[in-house]
């Protein structure tokens, strides 16, 4: 008979996620050890395999967890309005607040992803690339034809986006929401103002 999963079973794997992710981002994923994750949970090493078969089973659920939910986060907005310079500002502020509280998950999304099976990678990249869709569409209807049409200059932009709120925990990360909402329309207004200027 198989082996009843406790009721508690989804909050004890959240707050193992949760630690692994400060370890991993702290440590190095390469320097960190199961053993070593275990001792931080409060929990027996032998218990930590109860929850996972290794650490890169551990680092992928990490990594699927975060980014599965920014992607549903973000792709799941309603806006209030068809124009997409609002909707690129809402866009923007989501990312922003959802990477409040994950900056451990955010750090290790882009130090230790290379350490996992292609395969893996390219689940994890699906959502990444479900986001810079978002993104993009956006900035093609604001963008002028020169760069709306040309898809290496678009990609360009829509990556800067990304490179702006992506490092914004770097040297904010406690900011609260009134001030990731400010960064972002800070953010916006630099890249608004861009595109008119390209035109």
């Amino acid at each position: 008979m198989a082996r009843p999963i406790a009721s508690d079973h989804d909050d004890k794997r959240h707050a193992i996620l949760k630690t692994a992710a400060r370890l991993f981002a702290e440590e190095g994923y390469g320097r960190a050890s199961m053993a070593q994750v275990a001792a931080a949970c409060g929990i027996s090493k032998a218990n930590i395999y109860h929850y996972y078969p290794g650490k890169e089973a551990l680092l992928f659920d990490i990594l699927d967890t975060h980014l599965s939910s920014l992607r549903d986060r973000v792709t799941g907005l309603v806006f209030d309005s068809e124009d997409p310079g609002a909707q690129l500002r809402a866009i923007v502020a989501e990312l922003l607040l959802a990477y409040e509280g994950a900056d451990a998950e955010h750090g290790v999304q882009l130090n230790a992803i290379r350490a996992l099976p292609e395969t893996s990678q390219e689940i994890l990249r699906g959502y990444q690339r479900d986001l810079v869709q978002v993104v993009r569409d956006r900035l093609r209807r604001l963008a002028p034809a020169s760069v709306a049409e040309d898809r290496e200059r678009l990609r360009a932009v829509t990556m800067s986006v990304f490179a702006m709120t992506n490092w914004h925990y770097q040297w904010d990360g406690k900011a609260d929401r009134a001030a990731r909402e400010a960064y972002a329309n800070l953010v916006c207004d630099l890249v608004i103002g861009g595109l008119r200027r390209l035109d």
